[in-house]
């Protein structure tokens, strides 16, 4: 008798699963608490996979060998716990996939960024010839991918701490983290040490054969190396301290030694600009060095990269006024980052489902670069308690229209209107790219 997979949500990665589950002799079927969209209640039928929506049957769901859960469900929902209970063992798509490809993973994690850089390596490594493709958190799901017959060399993963909470056997090849910042702590408990533990899964399994990368100048990240133990070869990099092992920045040069060979660009080459970017490209230039990339190709691509949608994204001006779409930016540290980088004064867009935020550590930063503040949400009040009398002016409005027309009216010639809202978007949205694109169709309009 085959086994039974039950996947509860049917988004890319749990549609994905399916497919996989099923080509590999599984009796699968798909339970799904929402509406599930057309292409893939299509694709489920085309397969042959049985599939509810709009409600879990429990009495499926826990006849389950094995149950591959959404990203997006809580663990601390009765129905996950019940599954606990009976000791149905319940992974991510990622640890279901993995059992189905030989590919070496870079696989990237992190508060801010994991985007960026999973892009960057990607495109770095794309560039240079190696066979690679890119899954997880971004695209198609490395299931859909595994199931469609791809097998590259290599597959670079972006993860994040939910796909991770569900990894068990899974391993890393090259893991890289990049930072940990508050993020997500309505899923943890409100206990940071929760969410740590959930980003260093990251490197779990990795043997002395493997790689683990880190920013060396993220304090949580400094002081839980103290902690651990690790059998992987470790990397660091940092912009505060010279390394022999890793890579580092001087005032105008990044500077990477592996093993016995040293690199250097100068900074001003790097298609990305700005200090939490820098990161990004260290982290890439190790990833591509471990993986024997000629220095031409390693040079070419930081170089070359475009930069990632809704991340810093430049509109257009009007009248002067500089319009830029940072609706990636779902958490403080990310937004931080963003108004670090603004040399000229913000009108800046904030709000929408807060994560527990503490938002004292943009106090500096609001009081020296922001003019006039925009709450965007449908509840407001946490974000005007923080920064009432901070600027000179504050509004609030639940449009993105509303948003922009007042942003404009507010901003002069010189002046940047930045949507960086350090939110989630699930009150008056989908989803960030949803905010982005109608930040964008809203500026367009103008």
């Amino acid at each position: 008798m085959s086994k039974k997979l039950v996947v509860l949500g049917a988004g890319e990665s749990g549609v994905g699963a399916a497919l996989l589950a099923m080509q590999q002799g599984w009796d699968v079927f798909v339970s799904d608490s929402g509406v599930i969209a057309d292409r893939f209640q299509n694709e489920l039928n085309g397969a042959g996979i049985k599939w509810e929506q709009g409600m879990h049957t429990l009495e499926e769901v826990f006849s389950a060998s094995e149950v591959v859960k959404s990203p997006g469900i809580p663990d601390s929902i009765p129905m996950i716990q019940q599954l606990h209970g009976r000791n149905i063992p319940v992974i991510s798509e990622i640890e279901f996939a993995g059992r189905y490809t030989q590919a070496k993973t870079v696989c990237i994690t992190g508060s801010n960024g994991k985007t960026t850089s999973t892009m960057l390596i990607y495109h770095l490594l794309k560039h240079s010839g190696v066979d690679v493709e890119m899954a997880g958190n971004i695209g198609t799901s490395l299931a859909r991918q595994i199931a469609e017959g791809r097998n590259p060399e290599w597959f670079v993963i972006e993860l994040s701490s939910f796909q991770l909470d569900g990894m068990y056997q899974f391993k890393a090849d090259v893991a890289v983290l990049l930072n940990i910042t508050p993020d997500h702590l309505d899923r943890y408990d409100y206990k940071m040490e929760n969410y740590i533990d959930s980003k260093f899964r990251i490197a779990q399994n990795q043997t002395e054969n493997d790689v683990f990368v880190y920013c060396q100048d993220d304090e949580v990240i400094a002081n839980e190396l103290q902690k651990r133990i690790f059998y992987s070869r470790l990397l660091p990099f940092t912009q505060n301290d010279i390394l022999k092992q890793g890579a580092y920045s001087t005032s105008d040069e990044l500077i990477i030694n592996y093993n016995d060979e040293s690199m250097s660009l100068f900074l001003q080459e790097l298609s990305l600009q700005g200090r939490h970017n820098l990161y990004n490209s260290m982290a890439a230039g190790i990833v591509a060095k471990v993986l024997n990339i000629r220095k031409k190709f390693i040079r070419e691509s930081l170089s070359s990269f475009k930069g990632v949608a809704h991340r810093l994204e430049r509109v257009v001006s009007v009248r002067g006024i500089e319009f830029i779409n940072d609706s990636k930016a779902t958490n403080v540290n990310s937004t931080w980052y963003a108004l670090e980088c603004m040399s000229k004064p913000v009108v800046w867009i904030v709000g929408g489902v807060d994560k527990g935020n503490d938002y004292s550590e943009l106090m500096p930063l609001v009081e020296e670069k922001v003019k006039a503040i925009i709450c965007l949400g449908t509840d407001n009040e946490k974000l005007v308690r923080a920064f009432q009398g901070k600027v000179a002016t504050l509004e609030e409005t639940q449009s993105m229209d509303e948003a922009v027309e007042m942003a404009y009216r507010l901003g002069k010639k010189n002046e940047v209107v930045l949507l960086s809202p350090a939110c989630a978007s699930f009150d008056l949205f989908d989803n960030y790219i949803q905010r982005g694109d109608l930040f964008k169709e809203s500026v367009r309009n103008l």
